[in-house]
């Protein structure tokens, strides 16, 4: 389709965007919480009494005190207590049996389980009267001891629930692959990888203002699923559902970590409805860094096999995930690795293994790209090391092993099936883009000139999943015609940032045949919507997307209906375009009824039969979008320094609806994934605490001055599970740009035990890879690595989670 002119963007760009924060309402209270300054330990004591004496404080509560209140006036509640936080049973993200006993209170009742949990809440007038209420609030904790790693976690030795193990579920896809088949081919290759937690750093953080008025709770919150919000917030509060409005307004960002009901939201609204006066609470960037939720978090060890020619045999993955401190939103989530193992080939044998356990972090939840990331960096980066041993092109065994185009729908052994693909028409133009022989060809000069900096090329071939799961696949939407012409567009979702206002209404003109500016788009309240299911899962074009569609076409055969009845004739003889109804036949009756061919544009209709809305809930299957990434690195061994020279990223959503849209979509992501690769990752001091003092500075992001070149390109293939054929485009870069720059660091350093490059690829790491033995090289002792006149490891907590331990991962985050 054609590209659309961006309407959002002039009201963003000039500052007239409505965020939360912008508001004004009148009364309105600020809410601060105070939080535990320990990682894990038991809360003895804790006293509020001070923050009473300072002016502007209107209260301060722990959870004993909350408990103590008498029950809300409200007549559709009775809160004599904070309710637990819910779990997220959409997409199998927890479950009821992963969080019996594992009860997450909104503020601690006794222990505390993660940096930063919530202890008091306290309101003030403004922001500032209720910072300076929480730091006169005291408070004790005994400390006990953490652990903050899937490896530190599993042998129960700390256990985060007493009489409970730390693995809160258990879960496998294929089949048990038989030792023989290891044992018989030609080339096995074993590795382990670390995916270290990592922040999803939206540039606007957390909001919530909840306003009671009368009977109503009105929630704004810059939130990615609203009506489910607003449901969780319902039966929290003990009110029917449609006593709860939930708005999102402009919303900064989100990439997947704003679609939960958080405690911080719970507190808001229960003291909104208890003390009769609005609230708000605008989480900052240190909190924020703090106690948002994470991403990613596996540790993964993974055999493949294949036979002389380079046919794969047998791939197995095993997954322990660091799922934070409750199981509530995301001990499911490894799952999607799991089901994703299969990626791109045609394995015969695959079978994957998940471990989920709680740690003294706070809780993992989807970030961008959600399971998938985790998987294609577990199984490209074991390609490389596959066509390693085989003395192999990397990208020729790839092109051995795609699943053939004539194999679709294809049925993976992990159970996903696969909706359409062309896997090798991606890698093609990934090549040619790259200039792949050209690279190459410096590569092997630069290896043979001793002044050159090593130089590696890198390949990532993904596929992924977008939609969501069974009983999430689904959206409601509906189109409104009004007497004077123009049309409201509305749906279930939420816009962090995705250009709906723009997408939308033309995708819905473009259907009707009339004028994009005639069309208005209606989303995220949930007065206006009454059912939606939100935006994530890279599911907004391809699910809601063919919803307003179908919607659309919906009010044109009920423009046709209308006609027909009006003119009195049979409705197959009064056809539609370009928003107008005409018939085919000589009028002699009804409205129109001067002879001739009669015809009325939407606005006439609708003046002469009245109003004119249409809706439907609609149902979409899974979609699998996929893609290959190259990467051209250059490696400074004595500075341990990276810089990718050229990124190239070909990915296939299907149909484009926008392909500026897509592009950005694209190179968002693509720099994310650069950020996992090279730069982010959470330090941890010994007590299991995130070093994150200085904020940004000790959790970097690439800004515009580390982004490589990076170009953007497409192949089309079409899904046949969605009427748009749309796939989703939100989440490529993060799938496919870290595996593709690691392995260009491999293949740049070629060490023996490529595992040594754990990401992030920080000088330490690159540096000390870049010293030990190479691969080919005659065994021998190991070069020193200890850089001179500083200690080999590192004082803070490593990966077993214990003081002065890498563990078998290497250090996170450093």
């Amino acid at each position: 389709m054609e590209q659309w002119s961006r309407r959002e963007d002039e009201r963003l760009l000039t500052g007239e965007g409505r965020y939360v924060a912008d508001m004004d309402v009148p009364g309105c209270l600020d809410a601060v919480f105070v939080r535990s300054d320990v990682a894990h330990g038991t809360l003895r004591e804790v006293d509020c009494s001070a923050a009473y004496e300072v002016p502007g404080v209107v209260g301060a509560w722990s959870a004993a005190d909350l408990s103590e209140m008498p029950p809300c006036a409200q007549s559709a509640a009775t809160l004599q207590d904070l309710p637990p936080v819910p779990y997220v049973p959409l997409a199998q993200l927890s479950t009821e049996e992963a969080v019996a006993g594992r009860e997450w209170p909104v503020l601690v009742r006794d222990r505390v389980r993660y940096p930063g949990e919530a202890l008091v809440v306290v309101l003030g007038e403004d922001r500032y009267r209720a910072e300076d209420g929480a730091a006169a609030i005291t408070f004790r904790i005994d400390p006990l001891p953490a652990v903050v790693t899937p490896s530190a976690a599993a042998d129960d030795s700390v256990r985060l629930f007493d009489g409970l193990s730390n693995v809160a579920l258990l879960g496998e896809t294929g089949k048990p692959i038989e030792e023989s088949v290891w044992r018989e081919a030609a080339v096995v290759v074993e590795g382990r990888y670390r995916q270290q937690l990592l922040m999803p750093t939206p540039m606007e953080c957390r909001t919530i203002l909840a306003v009671p008025e009368g009977d109503t709770l009105t929630v704004w919150s810059g939130h990615q699923a609203p009506h489910r919000l607003r449901r969780e917030l319902a039966a929290l509060l003990g009110g029917r559902v449609g006593r709860v409005r939930v708005v999102a307004p402009d919303t900064g960002g989100a990439f997947g970590s704003k679609s939960a009901t958080f405690p911080e939201f719970i507190a808001v609204a229960f003291l909104a409805v208890e003390l009769g006066r609005p609230v708000r609470w605008i989480e900052d960037r240190l909190e924020s860094m703090m106690v948002a939720t994470r991403g990613r978090g596996q540790d993964q060890r993974v055999r493949l096999a294949a036979d002389a020619d380079g046919r794969l045999l047998a791939y197995e993955l095993n997954i322990d995930a660091d799922i934070g401190a409750y199981p509530h939103l995301g001990v499911g989530l490894p799952m999607q690795t799991a089901w994703m193992a299969t990626g791109p080939y045609a394995t015969p044998r695959v079978h994957a293994t998940v471990r989920s356990m709680v740690t003294n972090t706070m809780v993992t939840y989807p970030y961008r790209g959600a399971g998938r990331p985790e998987a294609a960096i577990a199984l490209e980066r074991s390609m490389d090391t596959l066509a390693r041993e085989l003395g192999m092109d990397p990208a020729e065994l790839r092109r051995r092993n795609f699943i053939p185009p004539e194999d679709f729908p294809y049925e993976t052994p992990t159970g996903r099936r696969y909706d359409s693909g062309n896997y090798a028409a991606a890698l093609d133009l990934a090549l040619r883009t790259l200039d792949y022989d050209g690279w190459r060809a410096e590569r092997a000069r630069r290896r043979t000139d001793p002044d050159a900096l090593p130089l590696g090329i890198g390949l990532s071939c993904y596929v992924e999943r977008s939609g969501g799961e069974p009983g999430g696949l689904h959206e409601f939407a509906s189109v409104e015609a009004h007497e004077d012409g123009t049309l409201t567009a509305r749906c279930g979702t939420a816009s962090s940032g995705q250009g709906h206002e723009t997408v939308f209404p033309a995708l819905v003109a473009e259907t009707l045949g009339v004028d994009g500016t005639r069309v208005r788009l209606v989303e995220g309240d949930t007065d206006e919507q009454p059912e939606g299911v939100g935006s994530f899962a890279s599911r907004s074009a391809q699910v809601a997307g063919a919803a307003l569609r179908e919607a659309a076409l919906l009010l044109a055969e009920e423009a046709r209906a209308r006609a027909a009845a009006l003119w009195e004739v049979p409705e197959g003889e009064v056809a539609w375009s370009d928003g107008t109804v005409h018939a085919a036949h000589t009028v002699h009756g009804g409205h129109g009824g001067l002879g001739g061919s009669a015809a009325m544009d939407l606005a006439e209709l609708v003046k002469a039969t009245g109003p004119m809305r249409v809706g439907d809930r609609f149902e979409s299957g899974m979609a699998f979008p996929f893609g290959a990434h190259a990467a051209v690195a250059e490696v400074d061994p004595e500075l341990g320094t990276v810089r990718v020279l050229r990124l190239v990223a070909v990915d296939d959503c299907g149909v484009v609806l926008d392909p500026a849209m897509v592009h950005g979509q694209a190179f968002g992501s693509a720099v994310q994934g650069i950020g996992q690769a090279l730069y982010e990752g959470i330090p941890f001091g010994e007590d299991g605490v995130p070093l994150l003092a200085e904020g940004l500075l000790d959790y970097l992001l690439p800004t515009s001055a580390e982004i490589p070149p990076i170009e953007i390109k497409d192949t089309r293939t079409p899904s046949p599970s969605t009427p748009l054929g749309a796939k989703g485009a939100g989440e490529s870069g993060c799938i496919g740009a870290p595996a593709a720059i690691v392995n260009a660091v491999a293949d740049a350093l070629r060490p023996a035990d490529p595992c040594l490059l754990q990401m992030p690829l920080t000088p330490d790491v690159v540096w000390r890879a870049a010293r030990a033995p190479k691969f080919g090289e005659p065994e021998g002792p190991s070069a020193e690595l200890a850089e001179p006149g500083k200690p080999e490891k590192s004082e803070e907590l490593g990966e077993t989670g214990k003081s002065g331990e890498f563990g078998e991962f290497g250090e996170e985050g450093r």
